[in-house]
């Protein structure tokens, strides 16, 4: 009697398939135990083993066998280079900002914050209770939820000041997140091979919405407090452009907000041009030692065409913006969005209207300014003493980033890459540059995970920085 262990069948097979050709029957399990004088359930126990290494294949009723070696045949899509043409110039493939990381690295880079600033709690019962209502089988208006379209006009005409009228609920259009709402503005509203005005630098999405869509960018140059009123003035001369799309408050990247006098010098412009404001309200949740004032709140004319996302300040999960335009302009936009997306998933409306009205959204906007604060000022303390040489020419009065310069020399490529195989996940300032960029820049993240990691990494960028050549 042999020992009835299912591992001795085990090699004993594995000898006799290495002789034996591909595709080749195994002994019937009866044989196997006369073999080895085993139990038929010992056999059986050695033969999953076998199937679960991928030795063998068994096939009811037939029998188990060799597993063939099957050579994957090499797929052909050479005709579809024809078919497809020439690749499209962009210069904006995947951006840093939606890098998955590793769990084991300091990641700097992100876009969005991290899921412990997020309302997850009431995120999970607005889902629960959406799930439950009619949202979750009806068909939305094409518009967006009644509700949550009163909701988005509330918001804006809550900071309108004296003698401007507040905007409608029939004014907003609900879109399935900021990015598409951005290629639906930028076609209706401008066109393709038109000019659009754009901040230099601005929001890489932006700045890809704006390709794929064939509209002409033309770079208006903004710094710590937003553009030049007089540089914005001769690029509407210069072009004959009917759009700016800008982010005057905590712009991304500069971390900028737009002083009322800036605001007026813009509305007026736009007035005297004839043109649109597509402003990106994109971090009005976000918010540290001062409130967000929409300029679409001064203008009752339809200038500004208003966007709020609640992806990031909600969940990524929630991908609902509300778009405000008023006039034709409201028309044609709300034509493009149905070609695009017909609607909006009722169940995510719902739920993000559900978070944005509770009594708890409120109290967890004030804890999440005092967490943003101590994350920007814990980065820029360990900038200060890690690397001395960069420079953030304003302290963000909120969003989630820092726009830091470094020195002119900088390889940022090179420093990137540096620090990616030391562990740290930076992302360099070019992707935010609509045409070529004008220094040395890193936009760092300080609501991304593992704060407490932030010291560590901005210590890496030092060192990186200073193996550079000077």
């Amino acid at each position: 009697m042999y020992d009835d262990s299912s591992a001795r069948i085990v090699a004993g097979l594995h000898e006799w398939m290495a002789t034996a050709a591909p595709g080749a029957r195994l002994p019937s399990s009866r044989a196997l135990v006369a073999q080895y004088g085993a139990s038929p359930v010992t056999v059986q126990k050695a033969l999953r083993t076998l199937a679960a290494q991928g030795a063998v294949e068994s096939r009811p009723g037939v029998g188990t066998f060799v597993r063939t070696v099957r050579v994957a045949r090499p797929n052909d899509y050479g005709w579809q280079t024809a078919a497809l043409g020439p690749r499209p110039k962009s210069a904006h493939q995947l951006a840093t900002a939606l890098h998955t990381p590793p769990n084991d690295v300091v990641a700097l880079h992100s876009g969005y914050p991290d899921r412990e600033l997020l309302p997850e709690r009431l995120v999970r019962a607005a889902f629960t209770r959406a799930a439950r209502s009619a949202a979750a089988v009806a068909r939305p208006p094409a518009a967006g939820l009644p509700e949550l379209q009163s909701w988005f006009a509330a918001e804006l005409g809550g900071a309108a000041p004296a003698g401007v009228a507040p905007p409608a609920p029939s004014d907003v259009v609900v879109f399935p997140g900021s990015q598409t709402s951005l290629s639906t503005a930028f076609r209706a509203l401008v066109g393709a091979g038109r000019p659009l005005l754009v901040e230099s630098p601005t929001y890489w999405g932006a700045i890809l919405a704006a390709e794929q869509v064939g509209v002409q960018l033309v770079p208006v140059p903004s710094g710590p407090h937003g553009p030049d009123p007089e540089e914005l003035a001769r690029a509407f001369d210069r072009t004959g452009a009917r759009a700016l799309y800008a982010q005057p408050s905590f712009a991304n990247p500069t971390g900028a907000c737009w002083s009322p006098d800036l605001s007026d010098e813009v509305l007026r412009l736009a007035r005297e041009h004839g043109a649109f404001v597509i402003e990106d309200d994109w971090a009005h949740d976000f918010g540290i030692t001062q409130d967000v004032v929409p300029l679409a709140a001064r203008d009752d004319g339809g200038h500004v065409v208003y966007l709020r996302s609640l992806a990031k300040s909600v969940s990524p999960a929630v991908r609902v913006a509300g778009l405000v335009a008023r006039g034709p302009a409201r028309e044609r936009i709300l034509a493009d969005a149905q070609a695009e997306a017909m609607y909006v998933s009722g169940l995510l409306q719902a739920a993000a209207l559900d978070v944005v009205t509770q009594p708890a959204w409120r109290t967890h906007l004030r804890g999440l300014r005092q967490q943003l604060a101590a994350r920007r000022d814990l980065l820029l303390g360990a900038l200060r003493e890690h690397v001395p040489e960069a420079r953030v020419e304003s302290v963000p009065q909120g969003g989630l980033n820092l726009w830091v310069r470094l020195p002119d020399t900088t390889d940022v490529a090179r420093l990137v890459r540096d620090c990616e195989a030391d562990g740290v996940i930076v992302a360099a300032g070019d992707e935010w540059f609509p045409a070529e960029p004008t220094g040395a820049y890193l936009r760092l993240n300080y609501s991304g995970p593992n704060p407490g990691a932030f010291p560590e990494g901005v210590r890496v960028i030092g060192e990186m920085l200073a193996r550079q050549p000077t």
